[in-house]
C-alpha cells in the first residue's frame, strides 16, 4: 500500500538526503567557495544512505515493525550527521575552513522532521491493525 502518507513523507525526507544536497552548500570557505555535500565524502555517504533507508523503508510496507526500525535508524543516522555538523562548526577553527554556514547544514533537521511524522504514521497504521485483529 504505497498510497499511504507515511510513502510521503518517507520520499520527501529522501528527497532531502538524497537531492537537495546537490542544491544547497553545506557551508562558505573563508575564501568565498561554496562547500557541498560531494566535496565531503564521509558527508556524502551518510546522506547517500539516509536516502537510500528512506527509499528501502518505502518499500517495506508489508512489514511495518520493520519499517519502523529503518525510520528510527534513519533518524539516529541524521542526528550523527547533525552531530558531525554541529562538532565541524564548533570546534575547527571558524574563519580558516567554515566561513559561513549556509542551509545545507541544516537539512538533516528537516530530514529528521518528515522521518518522525512517517513513524507517527507508521506506528498509528501498527496501532490500527492490531485493534482490528482484537475483533476477530
Amino acid at each position: 500500500m504505497l498510497q499511504r502518507i507515511q510513502t510521503v513523507y518517507l520520499l520527501l525526507a529522501a528527497i532531502i538526503s538524497g537531492g537537495l544536497i546537490f542544491l544547497f552548500p553545506l557551508w562558505e570557505n573563508s575564501d568565498g567557495t561554496p562547500v557541498y555535500a560531494n566535496n565531503e565524502l564521509m558527508v556524502f555517504i551518510m546522506f547517500i544512505s539516509s536516502a537510500l533507508l528512506s527509499l528501502v523503508s518505502i518499500f517495506m510496507f508489508k512489514n511495518r515493525k520493520l519499517q519502523f526500525v529503518l525510520g528510527r535508524l534513519n533518524i539516529l543516522l541524521n542526528f550523527f550527521l547533525l552531530g558531525v555538523f554541529v562538532y565541524w562548526s564548533l570546534n575547527l577553527s571558524g574563519e580558516i575552513i567554515i566561513s559561513k554556514k549556509d542551509i545545507g547544514m541544516f537539512l538533516p533537521i528537516i530530514s529528521i522532521v518528515f522521518l518522525v511524522l512517517a513513524n507517527k504514521a507508521i506506528k498509528k497504521d501498527e496501532d490500527l491493525v492490531k485493534s482490528v485483529d482484537r475483533l476477530r
